[in-house]
C-alpha cells in the first residue's frame, strides 16, 4: 500500500513554480574566435537587465551580494579574476539611516582575463562558467546561469563578433594611473572607529567619491563627506571601524569622479594610511540597554512570549483543530498520546528551526530580518491560501481521509487525523500562522536576538517554539486532563465540520490581504482558482473515493479541473509568481467619514510635523497582522481616541509592514521591536523622547499617552 499526501504534493508544485524566475539576461563573449598557445584573450559576461533592476558590484555594499563566477574550462586554460566596471551608488533612506549599495543598472560587462598555456594541445574548446548572481527591484531574486562560448586554439588568432563590444567594456573599467596625487590618514574616534581621511591634490576639481573594496580587516561605510578645502584641493572622510586586531596595511578602493549623481571616471587605488594613536575607550554608561541585558533574562522572555502566542488570535483556528484532536486521543493510549504530543512539539520546533536560518540568512546578506517576514512574500501568501482552503474543504467532508494511493485522499492525514503526521503538520501550521503575531515579551526577545549572533537568534527562535509547544505537549503528558472532554461518538463528525468555518475563516482572511496586491483583478483570478480547486476537490471525494463507477474518468476530471485553473488563474492572469509593489498615490489613508486621518508615514513627514508643533501618532501596521487589526478597532479607531487626536491638534501616520519595507525594518530595530505592531506617540516637545506603547493595547493607553504627549 502506498500513501500518497496530496496537500504536500500541491504545496511542492506550487513551491517549485514559486522561484522567482531571474530577470536579468546573461551572456558569455569572447574577445577572440581563435588564440595561439601562450596567448591572453578576455571573456565577458554581459548582463541586461529590465528597466528597474539592478546587480551588484564586487563590494555590494550595505546589502545584496557581486556576482559570482565558477569556471568550468579545459586542460591549459586558466582565468584570472574578474575585472569590474565602475558602478553607481545607490542611496535609500531607511528612518535616520541610510542604505548605500554599488549597484549596475541596465548593462554591465563583466572582464575576466583566459590565459593559453604554451603547451595546450590545439583544437576547438569549450570555455565554460556558472554565473550566479542577485538582481534587485522593490524585491531581489537570486539567479543562475550556465554558460558557453567555444574558442579554437591553433597557429592563428582571430578576433570575434564581439571584440569591439569588449573593448568598449574595457574603457569603463577604472583606470590605474591617477592623474592627481592622493594622500590619506586614519584620524581615531573610538578603540576599533576612525575616519578614513583622502585629500586629493591639486589639480582635481569637480566633485569625487570613494567607493571602498571589500577589507580583510576593516568595514568603511559607504557615506561619503566632503569637506572645506582650498582651491583645487578635495578633501573626503569616510567612517571606518577595524574587524581585526590591527588597523589594515593598505586599503583599496576607486576614487570615482560623479556628475550628476553618475559615475564619469575611475582611478583604481591602494592607500597606506598611518595608523592612529590608540584611543582609550569611554566608560560604559549606567543605562540600560538592548544589547547588554542578559542572555538568560531574554531567553525566558521568548519562552514566556510563546507561551502567550497561544492565545493571539492568529493561532486560535489550530487551536480549534487541536481541540479535535485531544478529542481523537482521548481513546488512544496514554504512550500512544505522548508520542503524538511530542512530534507536535516537534512539527513547531522544526518550523522554527527554519525560521531562524531564514532569519540568519537575510541578516548575513546584509538586510533586516523582521519577526513574520515570511508572510511578506506574495507567492508564499498563495500557496498558505490554498492549503488552508483544502484543510477547510476536508474538515467539511468534501474529500476525506484515506490511506490509499489516491492524491486527493491523504490530504486529511495532514489536518485532522489523529496520526503522526497530522500532530506533525499542525506544529508547522500553528508556527506559520503565528509569526504574523507579536506578544507581550516576545518582541523583545526577538528584537534583542535579530542583534546578536547566529547562535544568538537559533536559541531565542527556539525558546519561541519551546514556549508555543508546551501547553499541548504538557495536556498530552497529562492523559487524565482529557477525561473532561466528552467521549468520542457520531457527534465528532458534526464537530469536525464545525471545526472547519474557523479554518476557512482563517483562508478569507489570508486571501483578504494577499488577493489585492496583484492588481485590481487580483481577487477575481485567486478567488476563481480557490472555486475552482474546491470543485476539485469534490469531484475527487464524491466520485473517485466514494464512487463506484467510472473512478478513472473521475480522476481525470479533477486534475484537468487543478491543472486547466493554474495555468488560467494563476499563471497566466494572477502571475502569482511574480513580486509586484503594492502602493498607493492617496495622501490620506482614512477608512471612513469619522475614522482618523491617517498620512502615509515617512520619517519626513513625521519631522515635518513635529517641526510645526503637532504631537504624532504612528501606528507601524500590517494587513497579515491580527494584533494590529485588534488594537486598531479596540483602541485607535475609536470615539475616545479620535476626539483626542483633534483636542490636541495631533497628526497620525500610519506604516505598512503587509509587504517587505527596509525603511520600516529599520524604524523597528531602532525601537528594539521585530516586527508589527509598533504604536509611537511623539510628543509636542519635538526635544522630548518618543513614547512606544505596548503591543496590546486599551483605549486608556492610548490616551495617556496622547496627554503626556500634549504637555
Amino acid at each position: 500500500m502506498r500513501l500518497q499526501v496530496p496537500i504536500l504534493f500541491l504545496a511542492s508544485w506550487l513551491v517549485a513554480a514559486n522561484l522567482f524566475a531571474a530577470q536579468t539576461k546573461v551572456r558569455l563573449l569572447l574577445s577572440a574566435e581563435s588564440a595561439k598557445p601562450g596567448e591572453t584573450i578576455l571573456a565577458a559576461v554581459q548582463m541586461q537587465m529590465p528597466i528597474g533592476w539592478h546587480t551588484y558590484w564586487a563590494n555590494a555594499g550595505d546589502s545584496g551580494s557581486a556576482t559570482e563566477i565558477e569556471w568550468k574550462l579545459p586542460d591549459g586554460i586558466t582565468a584570472g579574476a574578474i575585472q569590474w566596471p565602475v558602478p553607481e551608488k545607490n542611496t535609500m533612506p531607511a528612518g535616520n539611516l541610510n542604505f548605500i549599495t554599488y549597484v549596475y543598472e541596465t548593462e554591465t560587462v563583466l572582464l575576466i582575463p583566459l590565459t593559453v598555456s604554451a603547451n595546450v594541445s590545439p583544437g576547438e574548446k569549450a570555455i565554460a562558467a556558472t554565473i550566479s548572481w542577485q538582481e534587485c527591484e522593490t524585491v531581489c531574486v537570486l539567479g543562475t546561469k550556465n554558460v558557453t562560448a567555444p574558442l579554437v586554439v591553433g597557429n592563428d588568432s582571430k578576433p570575434s563578433p564581439s571584440a569591439g563590444l569588449i573593448s568598449s567594456a574595457q574603457k569603463k573599467l577604472p583606470q590605474k594611473t591617477l592623474p592627481f596625487p592622493v594622500t590619506s590618514a586614519l584620524e581615531p574616534s573610538g578603540t576599533d572607529d576612525a575616519k578614513l581621511l583622502l585629500t586629493l591634490s591639486p589639480p582635481a576639481t569637480g566633485q569625487w567619491d570613494f567607493f571602498p573594496y571589500i577589507q580583510a580587516a576593516a568595514e568603511i561605510s559607504g557615506g561619503t563627506t566632503t569637506l572645506p578645502s582650498p582651491a583645487d584641493s578635495i578633501n573626503l572622510r569616510k567612517d571606518i571601524k577595524k574587524t581585526a586586531a590591527d588597523w589594515p596595511a593598505a586599503i583599496a578602493g576607486v576614487l570615482v569622479q560623479v556628475e550628476n549623481g553618475k559615475p564619469i571616471a575611475g582611478y583604481e587605488v591602494s592607500l597606506t594610511p598611518a595608523k592612529p594613536a590608540p584611543v582609550i575607550a569611554a566608560a560604559p554608561s549606567d543605562g540600560s540597554t538592548t544589547t547588554n541585558k542578559s542572555l538568560a533574562t531574554m531567553l525566558l522572555f521568548a519562552f514566556i512570549g510563546g507561551l502567550i502566542l497561544n492565545i493571539m488570535p492568529c493561532v486560535l483556528p489550530v487551536i480549534a483543530l487541536k481541540v479535535l484532536s485531544f478529542v481523537n486521543q482521548s481513546k488512544e493510549s496514554p504512550a500512544r498520546t505522548k508520542v503524538l504530543g511530542l512530534v507536535y512539539g516537534l512539527g513547531v520546533l522544526a518550523s522554527f528551526l527554519v525560521l531562524a536560518f531564514l532569519a540568519i540568512a537575510v541578516k548575513q546578506a546584509g538586510q533586516e530580518a523582521s519577526w513574520g517576514m515570511a508572510l511578506q512574500n506574495q507567492a508564499f501568501r498563495v500557496i498558505l491560501t490554498v492549503l488552508i482552503t483544502l484543510v477547510a474543504l476536508n474538515l467539511f467532508g468534501v474529500f476525506e481521509i484515506t490511506l490509499s494511493g489516491k492524491v486527493m485522499g491523504a490530504a486529511g492525514n495532514l489536518t485532522a487525523k489523529e496520526g503522526m503526521a497530522g500532530a506533525f503538520f499542525n506544529g508547522i501550521l500553528a508556527t506559520i500562522l503565528a509569526t504574523p503575531c507579536t506578544a507581550p515579551f516576545l518582541t523583545g526577545a526577538i528584537g534583542f536576538a535579530f542583534t546578536q549572533s547566529a547562535m544568538t537568534i537559533l536559541l531565542v527562535f527556539l525558546m519561541v517554539g519551546l514556549g508555543l509547544a508546551a501547553p499541548f505537549v504538557l495536556l498530552c503528558w497529562q492523559p487524565r486532563w482529557l477525561k473532561i472532554l466528552p467521549k468520542p461518538g457520531a457527534w465528532m463528525e458534526k464537530f469536525k465540520i464545525a471545526m472547519g468555518f474557523p479554518m476557512l475563516a482563517t483562508a478569507v482572511w489570508i486571501f483578504w490581504f494577499t488577493a489585492p496586491r496583484f492588481g485590481k483583478t487580483g481577487v477575481l483570478w485567486l478567488g476563481l482558482f480557490l472555486v475552482v480547486l474546491a470543485a476539485a476537490a469534490w469531484v475527487w471525494g464524491e466520485f473517485v473515493q466514494r464512487g463506484r463507477k467510472r473512478k478513472g474518468l473521475a480522476v481525470a476530471i479533477s486534475l484537468l479541473l487543478l491543472g486547466s485553473g493554474y495555468v488560467f488563474a494563476l499563471e497566466k492572469n494572477l502571475h502569482w509568481r511574480t513580486p509586484t509593489t503594492f502602493s498607493s498615490d492617496a495622501s490620506s489613508l482614512k477608512e471612513g467619514p469619522d475614522g482618523i486621518d491617517w498620512q502615509r508615514w515617512s520619517p519626513e513627514a513625521v519631522a515635518q510635523a513635529r517641526s510645526q508643533g503637532h504631537p504624532v501618532l504612528v501606528d507601524f501596521t500590517a494587513d497579515n497582522c491580527l494584533n494590529c487589526q485588534v488594537n486598531k478597532v479596540t483602541s485607535l479607531e475609536v470615539f475616545s481616541t479620535r476626539s483626542k487626536l483633534k483636542e490636541i491638534g495631533a497628526r497620525a501616520f500610519l506604516g505598512d509592514f503587509t509587504d517587505a519595507d527596509p525603511r520600516i525594518a529599520a524604524e523597528l530595530k531602532t525601537h528594539q521591536r521585530a516586527g508589527v505592531p509598533l504604536v509611537l506617540v511623539y510628543p509636542r516637545d519635538s526635544a522630548a523622547p518618543v513614547i512606544v506603547l505596548p503591543p496590546i493595547l486599551t483605549p486608556q493607553i492610548v490616551l495617556d499617552a496622547l496627554e503626556k504627549a500634549a504637555k
